[in-house]
């Protein structure tokens, strides 16, 4: 049996199977809804439920909390339609534009860039390319069918190969293989397989107002595709960029957005360090990283934040960031989740 979903405000309409996920159905007629992780981890594809009926999936309370299901709220990621629905949703223009493809690809080198982060360049398959948005996704295939989820970090113009930055989750099948704590070890020449692009975190082109670009972590991946991406195509808006780590050596590539700040005049970079040990020597800036942001601009209205990390920090400074000005619209976010953001999962 099939249902009749309709976006609004839009009114864009799409049909969805008995037991398909909604958001599934809106991707495979080319309607484009917000989304991250797809598997109810990070709550990007959040939407009310204006009339009608659904049956919610296995979730992770902090994507969506039993207060808001209570309100209507849902995660259309995984939830199933048991009537026609009226969703309020916004659309997203741009990701439909790229055709969603699975491909093989070789592992060209894996740079380790910090004791438990690792740089991993793929190289496709020769006169191919992969179109997709600076701040997207593909999806890696391991060789029992489970996926795992990395932002591409090399802007699209350099897409004959993907980098992708890795951090190590001790346990995690692909990141121990590839860090050599799991037999058979993943090494340069492998083959591996991708589905992308994926995820709707990309630059809005069609605003002038300045950018403030947050990251935590491996959150800097699509952060770092975004700057490169506006370098290519010669955009000059005012930029901030805040990354966050809990050591200096989480920020792994902190030279390099130096680098940017001397290529780029519209660019700042402010790097945030939480626990820095005596050892470290560190004289920048301390404590939470969008903590940090609203020091400097304790009024956010007429900006955009693309913001990449930890679910618990995305969740943090859209709270915060909202209640200091910042419309609701112009917060970006890619929550980078795990296996273990969905230990714990409710129905």
């Amino acid at each position: 049996m099939s249902f009749t979903v309709t976006v609004l405000p839009s009114g864009a309409r799409f049909l969805v199977e008995d037991d398909e996920a909604i958001l599934d159905a809106a991707l495979r007629q080319g309607i484009v809804l917000p989304y991250g992780c797809r598997d109810g981890a990070c709550g990007s594809c959040k939407s009310l439920v204006v009339e009608g009926e659904i049956a919610q999936g296995a979730h992770s309370p902090r994507a969506l909390s039993r207060d808001e299901q209570s309100r209507g709220m849902a995660l259309l990621c995984c939830a199933q339609a048991r009537s026609d629905l009226s969703v309020q949703a916004r659309l997203v223009a741009g990701p439909g534009q790229m055709p969603i493809r699975r491909m093989p690809c070789r592992i060209s080198s894996i740079v380790r860039v910090a004791p438990d982060v690792a740089v991993v360049r793929l190289q496709l398959p020769a006169g191919e390319r992969l179109q997709y948005l600076a701040g997207q996704y593909v999806e890696v295939i391991l060789r029992d069918g489970t996926r795992r989820s990395y932002s591409m970090a090399s802007a699209p113009h350099a897409a004959e190969q993907l980098e992708l930055h890795v951090r190590h989750l001790p346990g995690g099948r692909f990141t121990d293989a590839l860090f050599g704590a799991a037999q058979p070890a993943l090494k340069e020449r492998d083959i591996l397989r991708l589905e992308g692009p994926l995820g709707t975190f990309f630059l809005r082109e069609d605003r002038s107002c300045p950018i403030v670009l947050l990251a935590s972590g491996t959150g800097f991946a699509p952060i770092k595709a975004i700057v490169e991406q506006m370098r290519a195509a010669g955009i000059v808006r005012d930029t901030m960029l805040y990354w966050g780590g809990r050591r200096p050596r989480d920020l792994y590539q902190s030279e390099l957005c130096e680098r940017w700040t001397r290529e780029m005049p519209q660019l700042r970079y402010v790097p945030v360090v939480s626990d820095a040990l005596a050892e470290d020597d560190w004289r920048g800036r301390t404590g939470f990283v969008h903590r940090a942001v609203l020091e400097d601009f304790p009024d956010l209205s007429g900006r955009q934040v693309y913001a990449c990390g930890a679910p618990a920090m995305i969740e943090a400074a859209r709270r915060d960031f909202v209640g200091h000005g910042l419309a609701e619209g112009d917060f970006y976010a890619d929550a980078f989740t795990t296996a273990a953001d969905l230990a714990g999962a409710t129905a």
